[in-house]
């Protein structure tokens, strides 16, 4: 069945209603235990796009890059995006993989507690922020913090694909999944 709510402005799709080049991918994530997410329901109207996306991320999940770096540059992206529909998802995966309230609030404003993480936050905030090319001595910094030129590429990459999610879930209204109590104790 179709879903289509007031504040959805797109089908949310399942198996069953999936395009005939989406309803393969749909079937496998279910079939691999994964929730087909509301996003990934309205990303299935395109096959060409829910094939790209899931590819990047499958890629983007074997990188070196620790989990919760992953998780900290979503949650960075997703605030400055003012999205809060994958505010709450990353918010929910931030803290499965370990990341405290505290961190999630950081995060939230491009920073941490670990300077490491800090260095990396602080050159894909100047890389979203300006038109320009971000200063050299923000590379270089995350070069000294210990970030690897393929950690760094592959932390572009993921700021990308964050940037995406948000888009999709901007342009289609999708509403909140699961409890976002977890932004509430962060921003206290």
């Amino acid at each position: 069945m179709t879903v289509k709510t007031d504040v959805s402005r797109f089908h949310i799709h399942d198996e069953l209603t999936a395009p005939d080049g989406s309803a393969p991918l749909i079937k496998s994530i279910q079939t691999a235990g994964a929730p087909v997410s509301k996003f990934l329901g309205v990303l299935a109207e395109s096959p060409a796009a829910l094939r790209a996306y899931t590819r990047m991320r499958t890629e983007l999940r074997s990188t070196q890059l620790p989990r919760a770096t992953r998780e900290r540059i979503g949650l960075a992206v997703a605030e400055r995006r003012n999205d809060p529909y994958t505010l709450t998802q990353y918010a929910r995966t931030a803290k499965l993989a370990g990341l405290g309230l505290d961190e999630v609030a950081r995060a939230r404003n491009f920073t941490s507690s670990d300077e490491k993480e800090a260095a990396l936050l602080a050159l894909l905030r100047e890389t979203l922020e300006t038109a320009q090319r971000p200063p050299h001595h923000l590379v270089e910094e995350a070069r000294e913090a210990g970030w690897s030129d393929e950690e760094i590429i592959d932390a572009v990459a993921e700021t990308a694909l964050a940037e995406f999610e948000s888009l999709i879930a901007s342009v289609a209204a999708l509403p909140q999944e699961g409890d976002p109590a977890v932004l509430r104790e962060a921003a206290a």
